[in-house]
C-alpha cells in the first residue's frame, strides 16, 4: 500500500477505445491520487469538425468526469514536448498510454517520453 499520493496522467487519442486506458490508470490509483487525462491534437487536426472524433472526445470527457478527472485537450505540433511539459508542470509520477499503432515495431512515443521524463514511470497498455 502506497503512503504518499501520486499524480497519474493518462494520454488519450480521440477514440472511445481509450476508455480502457483510463480504467487501467484507475487500477494503479488509490483515493489520495490525482488523475489527469490529456489529449494533444496537432494544430492542423480539425477534430471538432469530425463528428465521430467529436463524439469520442465528448464520451471520454464524460468518463473523465465520472472518475473525478479533468480531460485536457491541447494543440501542439510537438506532441511529445507538450506531454513532457504537462507532466513536469503537474508533477506526474505515472504516465499511462496505449501502444502505438501501425508499423512501429517499437513504440516511438514511449521511447521519446522515457528519455525525457526521468521522474515518471510509464505504463504502456497493449492493444
Amino acid at each position: 500500500m502506497k503512503s504518499t499520493a501520486s499524480n497519474i496522467l493518462v494520454c488519450v487519442t480521440q477514440q472511445k477505445t481509450c476508455e480502457r486506458l483510463i480504467k487501467k490508470a484507475l487500477e494503479f490509483s488509490n483515493d489520495e491520487d490525482s488523475l489527469f487525462i490529456i489529449h494533444v491534437a496537432k494544430n492542423d487536426w480539425s477534430f471538432l469538425d469530425n463528428e465521430k472524433e467529436g463524439e469520442a472526445l465528448e464520451y471520454l470527457f464524460g468518463i473523465a468526469k465520472s472518475v473525478g478527472a479533468n480531460l485536457t485537450v491541447l494543440r501542439s505540433d510537438d506532441i511529445v514536448d507538450t506531454i513532457v511539459s504537462y507532466s513536469q508542470d503537474n508533477n506526474i509520477d505515472l504516465l499511462v498510454m496505449g501502444d502505438s499503432k501501425g508499423d512501429h515495431s517499437e513504440n516511438y512515443f514511449y521511447k521519446a517520453l522515457k528519455s525525457r521524463l526521468d521522474k515518471a514511470n510509464i505504463h504502456v497498455v497493449p492493444n
